[in-house]
Parts: C-alpha cells; sequence; structure tokens
C-alpha cells in the first residue's frame, strides 16, 4: 500500500497543467510504490475540486495513507522541488 497519495488538479485548457503531469509522472517513477497518484480535471469533477478548496489549476496535493493533507502547492513544479516535498511528506 502507498504511504503517500497525490493528486493532480488540472483543466483541459491548461497548457501548465501537462508540464506538471510529466514532473508528476517522473516523481511516480523515481519514487516507486511509495507513492501513487491521480489526476482531477476540475471540470469533470467540480464537487471534488470545491471541496478540496481548489482555486486554480494546477494544483498538486499530497495526503498521506491515513488522508491528511501534508502538502499543496500551485503552479508547475520542478523535479527536485516535487521530489523535495515528498521525501518530506514521507513518514
Amino acid at each position: 500500500m502507498p504511504e503517500l497519495h497525490l493528486t493532480l488538479y488540472s483543466s483541459s485548457f491548461c497548457g501548465a497543467c501537462s508540464s506538471t503531469r510529466a514532473t508528476v509522472e517522473r516523481v511516480a517513477e523515481l519514487v516507486g510504490d511509495r507513492l501513487d497518484w491521480n489526476e482531477v480535471n476540475v471540470a469533470d469533477a467540480p464537487d471534488e475540486s470545491e471541496a478540496s478548496g481548489i482555486v486554480t489549476t494546477p494544483t498538486v496535493v499530497i495526503t498521506g495513507a491515513d488522508g491528511a493533507e501534508l502538502m499543496r502547492a500551485s503552479g508547475v513544479p520542478t523535479t527536485p522541488q516535487l521530489l523535495s516535498a515528498v521525501a518530506a511528506a514521507l513518514p
């Protein structure tokens, strides 16, 4: 079971979202099975996005195995930035 979960909130018209997706994919490959991730398109899941307090895309949210939010960032992270955030969030 993964120790962390990452959610990428994106939108179809967001060019920065594709860059963030590529960064998330690279980090997920590097971290392996300690991290799982999914992507939520805010237009396809407006209730979930609103309940999560998403106001801009891209937004990355890292939660622990218990569902507690450990980190949130908007904008396009670099691979080192995202790896650092994941490493800091690991138990």
